[in-house]
């Protein structure tokens, strides 16, 4: 479930960027923008988490950027007729590198509390003890010698 909801919330705030840059900036419409934005999240997500358990937030980061003009510059080029997809694209890669250094670092918090609970022991409450008449056992024996 924590992987949902850390996709939606990317998601959603890679949509409201692109729409702002792309979709009022540079006159992307709105489904051409909404399908960057699910491609480039859906791709992106993969990326954190598979990042972000092997390096650090500057690594994903750099990742994302690189990934995300890629992806903008190919499908602004493909899906719009439109002079200016190279500026368009990096202005779009860098703000939405922005964003993502902060949202990485929710990914790393979520990513570590799941290694916690799973690692967690969890207890039912049915606990027992051992009991024992010889508190100590070698005693007798050493006494003997």
């Amino acid at each position: 479930m924590t992987h949902l909801k850390l996709l939606a919330l990317k998601f959603v705030f890679t949509l409201g960027l692109l729409f702002i840059i792309l979709g009022l900036g540079f006159d992307v419409s709105f489904g051409n923008v909404f399908l960057i934005s699910l491609v480039v999240s859906a791709l992106g997500y993969l990326g954190d988490v598979t990042i972000l358990k092997r390096s650090n937030n500057t690594m994903a980061t750099a990742g994302d950027f690189v990934l995300s003009f890629a992806v903008i510059y190919f499908m602004t080029d493909a899906l719009t007729v439109g002079d200016d997809v190279f500026e368009a694209t990096l202005i779009s890669a860098v703000s939405l590198a922005i964003f993502e250094y902060f949202f990485h670092q929710s990914v790393a918090r979520s990513l570590d509390q799941e290694k916690k609970e799973n690692h967690e022991v969890r207890s039912t409450g049915q606990l027992q003890t051992e009991a024992s008449e010889e508190l100590f056992p070698y005693e007798k024996e050493d006494k003997d010698k």
